[in-house]
């Protein structure tokens, strides 16, 4: 009974030791709910939120306390203020982190946990960090634009040296992480006299100096926060006589036989005493074309005549006064002559934008006179069934259809050996093909709705309805040249007669198509086939479309108007 007695009373003394111990920890803890001093009852649930902490910036905190309620379970809350984003995985643990956010200056953000055991008692206690700014140091970065190969840079050009690419890893503002650039020139000829050094870049001219020589820079980067970083670099100069012109032979292109090679070189010296510089253009062909003026910085040749396509290759050698040579070179492709159903313009002179045909325009490239039938038949390699002026290749034909020689005085029709049309030639007299008639726009089909305008017996004509189509009529009545099928021409086909080339007179090829601007002044409408989609009215066109062969252009006209006809069979 003693012994009992004994031990029950041992273990009650223990109960009682374990209570005092552990109210004793959490009075000697920062916030317990415990005083000592005080006589403030103890609270059912008892919690240590763990003792203040210094942390840096960005970094990862990890809570940890320790609670004690009337039940094991138990439920942790935290909360900061300031407000923080708290990651807590498990409300039944007090296991919780938080990052400490980015910030310039010391700030104490005040954490406190609630602690709720399964009866409804709560604890709570409160812990505070303080966050310090921690700044990295930033990066000075030096990159040169368009940096060269050689490892030396020449004299006399202009360098840009960029610090923009400068970092920080801890910006205080993601946006503007470098707060200011400083350069300086530690090294060399002074270059930066009139140079703002407090840019992200700095640009300078490198000395042109009898000896070559180096320059040194220096970039300080200061971040937000006031921390710094120098980057330095160093650049090797060459001298004078050691600077090479630089020089470039154009553009790769491609040409048919007869065509205008495009040889537009540049070049250029850095250093006044490098000049004149000398040109020599240089051709690595067997094909062997020749070069209009080989000594000149932009100049042309004229294709050769190949049957199959071949590739050319010129070569630009420029030579400064010190002796330096550099060259480039361009590959031009010859292509063999197209077969061609379509006229050129006739035009064979350039322009540039003060002067018209005042003879090669190596700075106008892709002009009209440099490409096409025209040029080529202008340098000779343009074969023609027949004759004609520029490209236009046409054959006379007699009365019967049968061709004539290119001397005849004697024809009544012309066949284009470009389109196969075959055209009515004009005579000076008052007959059916007199080119003093004019009539008025008249068709049956295809009009756009509108016939036209009949002829009247007042037009100067011998047919009794003089309109386009009683003329048509009446010219294959009679069969010109052996042909009956004699039809108004369309746009095209009528412009494709048009000699762009002919600036002093009408605009046709005037030996194949005499008396086009006889008996008429300015403009010189002919009629084509094609009403216009312009002037309708009641969903009629009472338009049709002209061609002016005093000036080449197109309008057009009401079908009352009188123009002037040139027939055409063949083709479509």
């Amino acid at each position: 009974m003693g012994f009992f007695l004994k031990h029950t009373l041992f273990r009650r003394h223990s109960n009682v030791l374990v209570v005092i111990i552990f109210a004793l920890i959490m009075t000697g803890c920062s916030g317990s709910s415990l005083d000592s001093d005080t006589d403030q009852p103890t609270p059912d649930v008892l919690v240590n939120a763990g003792a203040n902490q210094s942390v840096n910036e960005q970094s990862t905190v990890v809570l940890s306390a320790t609670a004690q309620g009337t039940t094991d379970t138990l439920t942790y809350t935290w909360s900061a203020s300031p407000a923080l984003t708290i990651t807590q995985e498990d409300v039944n643990s007090s296991a919780a982190t938080f990052v400490a956010p980015s910030t310039t200056e010391n700030l104490t953000y005040v954490l406190t946990l609630v602690v709720t055991d399964e009866n409804g008692n709560q604890g709570s206690d409160t812990v505070e960090y303080v966050i310090n700014p921690v700044n990295e140091q930033p990066s000075a970065l030096i990159e040169v634009l368009d940096p060269v190969t050689t490892g030396s840079y020449p004299a006399g050009i202009e360098v840009t040296l960029d610090g923009s690419t400068s970092s920080d890893v801890d910006p205080a503002d993601s946006l503007d992480p470098i707060a200011a650039w400083r350069w300086q020139q530690t090294a060399g000829v002074e270059v930066l006299d009139s140079v703002s050094l407090d840019g992200d870049s700095i640009a300078f001219i490198t000395p042109i100096l009898d000896d070559a020589n180096s320059l040194s820079f220096e970039l300080t980067v200061t971040d937000q926060e006031g921390a710094q970083d120098t980057a330095t670099i160093t650049l090797n100069v060459l001298s004078a006589s050691q600077t090479q012109p630089v020089v470039d032979a154009g553009v790769d292109h491609q040409v048919y036989s007869g065509e205008i090679i495009l040889l537009t070189g540049e070049a250029s010296t850095s250093i006044p005493e490098g000049l004149p510089l000398v040109y020599d253009w240089l051709n690595d062909s067997e094909l062997v074309p020749d070069i209009n003026n080989r000594s000149a910085q932009q100049t042309y040749a004229v294709a050769p005549l190949v049957t199959q396509t071949e590739l050319i290759t010129f070569t630009l050698v420029v030579t400064d006064s010190f002796g330096n040579e550099v060259e480039d070179s361009i590959n031009v492709r010859i292509k063999p002559l197209p077969i061609s159903n379509l006229n050129d313009t006739g035009v064979t002179l350039q322009a540039s934008v003060s002067e018209n045909g005042t003879g090669h325009q190596p700075d106008y490239p892709g002009q009209d006179g440099q490409r096409g039938q025209d040029i080529i038949s202008e340098n000779g390699l343009l074969e023609k069934a027949g004759r004609g002026e520029q490209g236009f290749d046409f054959t006379k034909l007699d009365a019967i259809g049968d061709e004539q020689d290119e001397t005849s005085e004697d024809w009544s029709c012309v066949r284009d050996n470009t389109t196969g049309l075959v055209w009515e030639v004009k005579t000076d007299d008052s007959e059916l093909h007199g080119a003093e008639h004019a009539f008025s726009w008249y068709q049956g089909d295809l009009n756009g709705g509108y016939e036209g305008a009949e002829g009247s017996a007042g037009l100067t004509c011998d047919n009794d309805q003089c309109d386009t189509e009683s003329f048509v009529a009446a010219v294959n009545q009679a069969g010109l040249c052996n042909f009956y099928d004699w039809r108004l021409p369309t746009h095209n086909e009528l412009l494709s007669l048009v000699h762009y080339g002919n600036v002093t007179g009408t605009k046709i090829d005037v030996n194949y198509f005499p008396y086009t601007d006889d008996f008429v002044t300015s403009p010189l409408w002919y009629w084509t086939s094609q009403p216009s989609a312009d002037g309708v009215s009641d969903d009629a066109s009472q338009t049709a479309w002209a061609i002016d062969f005093s000036t080449g252009n197109d309008n057009f006209l009401n079908k009352s108007t009188l123009g002037k006809v040139r027939l055409v069979r063949g083709g479509r």
